[in-house]
């Protein structure tokens, strides 16, 4: 069995980092590794699921600083049901495919004999982990999905929602809240907005949920088509755009079709004064695949430095974590890094909660029942817009030229979570 790379850490150093902390940390690969005292009531075994291979690769680069994170935060342990426990994390990467995502949440559940399962990053991840966890009574939390791809795309009865997964995120109305704002205060003569989504579970609820949105605020969508993922050519998508004279830009495409979009469109003549994106341009690495490309390209930032957030487990602030990962790893801050963190804040803090952290249907009812304030901000589970989802609010930033890193972010918009500091005026993504 080779060494399998996870976030730039090969399995061996990975394991060797766990293990310098005190801590047994297990990282599945071909097949799994069993470890020592998993059965033990003593342990509570965390299963984690992302993509840390393949297309969206971009949202798994902080994680395994985060395990270390983590079990860092806990290691002289935490009483949970009376007793001191310690946890275990196995770690399972998707390759950013959703049938590899069944796949290894299946090996989570009946090889490692999990206790709890947490996910992130997209629906293709975030939709098969959680539809195994329901199906196998398995305690539950998932982030970076939209939740109406979640809910909806599960299946999901309104007013009752699901009894062992939830999910926090946010969802159309808080992109709406986050966009709109922006392309506002956007000096266009008309309300068209170029609209590149694809034909996935992401792009549809962004076709259905935030289509309307924008045509009962005035805006109208000119949606490209629902191409198939993977596209190379996007001429077609390009030629309606220009005659729609749309000068905003929105999309929901994976990070790989979206650089390919933009460049073409950039040769083509295809200039839109503000482009607003989704999915994409999450993550200084994307920016840097672009180059001058990127220069004001707006989105969603739900998770940053300048959040005034802090941990749940030992105080430390959305700065500190940040800068602790920069220093580590020599890499910038990603914003998936508040979000992975907090998926462990919340599965730990249910642990604590239950009188039995080992009884998964009570478990699983304080994950639907958490209110916590943590690395993510204050997350509700109860508050809606379905039972067992926390909704967070995201602010709009564009990515500029950086000083210690080639691109940064600066937060240009904070009308849909004033607790954000502005740091800079928008600016046309096309001057």
């Amino acid at each position: 069995m080779s060494d399998i790379t996870i976030g730039g850490m090969n399995r061996r150093s990975f394991l060797g980092a766990a293990a310098a902390l005190g801590t047994t940390t297990l990282v599945s690969a071909c097949g799994g590794l069993k470890g020592t005292g998993g059965s033990s009531s003593e342990v509570l075994k965390i299963g984690y699921v992302s993509p840390q291979t393949g297309p969206l690769a971009g949202f798994a680069t902080a994680d395994n600083f985060v395990v270390k994170q983590i079990q860092n935060a806990v290691r002289n342990g935490f009483t949970a049901g009376g007793v001191k426990r310690r946890i275990e994390i196995v770690v399972k990467d998707t390759q950013s495919n959703p049938n590899r995502a069944t796949e290894v949440t299946r090996q989570l559940i009946n090889s490692d004999k999990v206790d709890l399962i947490v996910g992130s990053s997209t629906p293709d991840t975030t939709n098969p982990v959680a539809d195994q966890c329901e199906a196998n009574g398995i305690p539950n939390v998932t982030t970076i999905a939209p939740w109406e791809a979640w809910f909806h795309g599960r299946n999901g009865k309104p007013g009752e929602g699901f009894k062992y997964t939830t999910l926090f995120f946010f969802g159309m109305r808080e992109f709406a809240d986050c966009f709109f704002p922006m392309w506002e205060r956007m000096d266009v003569s008309g309300k068209n907005v170029a609209a590149l989504w694809p034909n996935d579970t992401d792009a549809n609820a962004f076709r259905q949920g935030l289509g309307p949105m924008m045509k009962e605020a005035g805006y109208t969508a000119i949606d490209g088509g629902a191409y198939q993922n993977g596209a190379t050519d996007f001429t077609a998508q390009i030629a309606k755009f220009k005659q729609s004279d749309a000068e905003l830009f929105t999309c929901t495409p994976i990070p790989p079709d979206f650089q390919t979009f933009w460049k073409q469109a950039k040769q083509q003549g295809f200039k839109p004064k503000l482009a607003t994106v989704a999915k994409v341009m999450l993550f200084p690495s994307e920016a840097e695949a672009l180059g001058r490309l990127a220069d004001n390209i707006a989105t969603d930032f739900w998770w940053s430095p300048a959040h005034p957030y802090k941990s749940i487990l030992d105080g430390k602030t959305a700065k500190q974590l940040a800068d602790d990962f920069a220093a580590e790893s020599g890499k910038q801050w990603t914003q998936a890094l508040g979000s992975v963190y907090s998926l462990f804040e919340i599965a730990i803090q249910a642990f604590k909660e239950a009188d039995d952290p080992k009884d998964r249907d009570e478990v699983a009812a304080k994950l639907r029942g958490m209110k916590i304030n943590c690395m993510s901000g204050d997350l509700d589970f109860t508050a809606g817009p379905q039972p067992g989802i926390a909704l967070q609010h995201p602010v709009g930033g564009q990515w500029r030229k950086g000083e210690k890193f080639p691109w940064d972010v600066v937060i240009v918009d904070n009308s849909a979570n004033k607790a954000v500091p502005v740091g800079g005026d928008l600016k046309p993504t096309n001057a």
